[in-house]
């Protein structure tokens, strides 16, 4: 059973809003999707906006800016694209999303009048949170239609519908739908018990000298996402946890996770790496992970529920700056 705000320590129950990739703005308009006669006339409108995608990449102007479609030059892409799909509605405006991964990325450029295509989360950061949001969300659908071409039950090929949301096996005697998945994780700050303020982070493998970390993990079959927390700590780092506190959760569309972030108070201290997830943990103060993200290695990705979890804590996080809508 998830505590109470008060039970979790030093954070409490501070559900976190205005995290990146979570401000889609759209009406998802999941009522037109089973209507091809619809989408497709909304595809064809000139007001209609179409976000081109290559290989997950957004396609950037030579001002730096992700190229948004209307008009001939957006059915000159459609057109070309392997799967569009539908991403929603603002008011009678609809959005697309268009893959152009089954062309060389210099074919994709000529195709969207595009200088060159860039990683998403590089991005993020510098883009409005709308904007951002809607790219993740059209990656991670787009990504999810490349990747469900053939069915896990009878390996025939699948087809699109439902404007993008759905495929469905062409295999004779199946017809299997498949819908798009999403992978939950849990990413946790364990509290150090005791009257002084510590959390634990982690070294894994692969991760440089200095390289300490949140521990996160994914959800198994049959868990709760509490459970998730206890056994992924437990585990890897082998501090047993008393309370768990969910904090706030991030679509995480790289290709298709959902971060659930939490906040677990520690039993003792005792810590015992297990060697093959990671190669150390120990207990940082307020102090140090202040140091970290001022003058250290950060505190973790700023686009991710990571980060935030850790510079809250540490009472560092600042209300975002306001952004222009898209």
């Amino acid at each position: 059973m998830l505590a109470p705000p008060e039970a979790s320590g030093t954070i409490g129950c501070m559900v976190f809003h205005a995290l990146a990739y979570t401000a889609t703005p759209h009406d998802r308009a999941a009522g037109l999707r089973t209507d091809p006669a619809r989408v497709a006339d909304l595809l064809d409108r000139d007001g209609s906006q179409v976000l081109p995608m290559w290989r997950d990449r957004p396609l950037l102007t030579a001002d730096g800016r992700p190229v948004q479609l209307t008009g001939p030059a957006a059915r000159t892409v459609v057109a070309a694209a392997g799967q569009t799909a539908l991403l929603g509605l603002d008011g009678t405006r609809a959005s697309f999303a268009a893959d152009l991964s089954d062309v060389e990325e210099t074919e994709a450029l000529r195709l969207a009048t595009a200088h060159r295509s860039a990683d998403l989360r590089g991005l993020a950061i510098t883009l409005p949170e709308p904007l951002a949001a809607t790219l993740a969300y059209a990656r991670g659908l787009l990504y999810w239609n490349r990747h469900a071409r053939y069915c896990g039950t009878c390996g025939a090929t699948t087809v699109s519908a439902d404007a993008g949301h759905l495929r469905v096996c062409q295999g004779p005697h199946c017809g299997r739908q498949l819908f798009p998945r999403i992978e939950p994780a849990v990413i946790v700050l364990v509290e150090a018990p005791g009257p002084q303020p510590r959390c634990l982070l982690a070294r894994h493998h692969g991760a440089g000298p200095d390289g300490f970390s949140l521990l996160a993990g994914f959800v198994e079959i049959g868990e709760s996402l509490e459970g998730t927390v206890r056994r992924e700590v437990g585990e890897e780092a082998g501090v047993t946890v008393g309370t768990v506190t969910y904090q706030g959760s991030q679509g995480w569309p790289f290709p298709a996770g959902l971060m659930v972030g939490f906040v677990a108070r520690a039993v003792d201290e005792t810590i015992a790496v297990d060697g093959h997830e990671l190669l150390e943990a120990r207990w940082f103060t307020r102090a140090e992970i202040v140091e970290r993200v001022l003058d250290g290695p950060g505190s973790g990705p700023a686009d991710s529920i990571g980060g935030r979890l850790l510079r809250s804590w540490a009472g560092l996080d600042q209300p975002p700056p306001p952004h222009a809508e898209v």
